[in-house]
């Protein structure tokens, strides 16, 4: 089957790709106005890492138990359980920024419940990636794994395009609070597509088998497999160090003045980047040497900050920030091919939920870094400090992990 085929004649998937794209622009427009609302009232570059703190702390303490949890229980119930908890959060998010809730109360009661409803949404998110990761397969079958894969991830780039630049376009607009109402909306799509997806089985579940033991099967078979670890530690360290997405507000704000409006432009932009360059990989043939070609485009993402971080001027930042989705973009295709390829079916859950932690929180930890980094160093310096780091974890896996540079799908 085709990529058009797959995206148009089958139900469900087309059914999941429209909640993945949906859950994406909420979750995007939702990360722009929070930033933008929080540093507004706050001031200080910590206050945008503490952010990404408060949504990482849940998610990595829920993620092992949560992907134990996908292995042996039906994922569409935990999807559906997941974004109805992700709409609460949502709705909390709504209450606390709008200006009643100021005005019977402080902006630094505001500030303080929105870090609460954003720690809440990490146990939701902790429990929705390892499931989502694990449905794939059962909606499309193993023969088109790759090709799924490879959507999944353009959806998510594509919507992380539109997300961040409708999400300061109407925070400009209609303002916080009307913003948070479209990011409901977009939610309750998500939610009405995964109920019309019939549940699956449940495969590969081993009643005598406790907890821990499938904790320790998992994370076991991750550190065991040199090819896995090796593209998730890269990412991890790579997006740890490498990423400023937390301090966009601060160079829209403060280094390139371009307000809110230009602040969703630049969030856009690598998406951008990332969107097109996984369009053209979901057309062709899949990569001859994914190892090699994973590891000079981390290299190439951490030229990009450092060119982002140097920039004076509006446009060439923007460039910068395509291509950092350009590279960024092709090592997020060839891990997910990895993890979908090399992954065992009954224990797709518990390697999602170790892939998590290590990419999926380290935008968030990554964040934190971020924020306190530039505290102690000032934003500009602190981008390249990240960007250079990024060349030397690339340098040490090139040296240390000859089995990712001769990996073949």
């Amino acid at each position: 089957m085709s990529t058009s085929e797959l995206l148009f004649n089958h139900k469900e998937f087309k059914l999941f790709i429209i909640t993945r794209f949906a859950l994406t622009t909420a979750l995007q427009i939702q990360a722009i106005i929070v930033g933008w609302h929080i540093y507004k009232i706050t001031n200080d570059p910590l206050s945008l890492g503490l952010i990404g703190l408060a949504e990482a702390i849940p998610a990595i303490s829920i993620a092992l138990y949560a992907g134990h949890i996908a292995d042996i229980s039906s994922k569409r119930k935990i999807l559906i359980r997941s974004l109805v908890f992700l709409l609460f959060c949502s709705v909390g998010l709504t209450a606390t920024s709008s200006d009643l809730f100021i005005l019977g109360f402080d902006t630094n009661w505001s500030v303080n419940f929105m870090y609460i409803f954003i720690f809440l949404s990490g146990f939701a998110r902790g429990f929705y990636t390892p499931a989502a990761f694990s449905f794939i397969i059962q909606l499309v079958g193993k023969e088109k794994l790759v090709t799924a894969s490879t959507l999944n991830s353009s959806a998510w780039q594509i919507a992380a395009i539109f997300g961040p630049a409708l999400g300061g376009l109407l925070y400009a607009w209609v303002g916080v609070t009307n913003t948070f109402m479209v990011v409901i909306v977009c939610i309750v799509v998500a939610l009405m597509c995964v109920y019309q997806i019939e549940t699956k089985p449940i495969l590969g579940v081993k009643n005598n088998e406790t907890v821990l033991h499938r904790l320790r099967v998992g994370i076991n078979y991750v550190f065991q497999n040199k090819i896995i670890l090796s593209a998730i530690s890269l990412d991890l360290f790579a997006v740890l160090f490498g990423g400023a997405v937390a301090l966009l507000p601060i160079f829209a704000n403060e280094i390139l003045k371009v307000g809110p409006q230009g602040l969703g432009v630049m969030r856009a932009a690598p998406a951008l980047g990332a969107s097109i360059t996984m369009l053209w990989l979901s057309l062709r043939k899949p990569l001859r040497k994914p190892g090699n070609v994973l590891l000079l485009c981390v290299a190439a993402f951490g030229l990009s900050m450092i060119g982002f971080a140097v920039s004076p001027y509006f446009l060439l930042s923007l460039f910068f920030l395509f291509c950092s989705g350009v590279f960024d973009s092709v090592s997020v295709v060839i891990r997910g091919n990895i993890l979908q390829t090399q992954t065992p079916d009954e224990m797709r859950g518990r390697v999602s939920a170790v892939n998590s932690m290590f990419i999926g929180s380290s935008n968030e930890i990554g964040a934190f870094e971020s924020g306190v980094a530039a505290k102690l160093m000032g934003t500009i310096p602190s981008v390249i400090f990240g960007g250079c780091m990024t060349l030397l974890v690339v340098a040490i896996t090139n040296w240390k992990s000859p089995q990712l540079k001769k990996f073949r799908y």
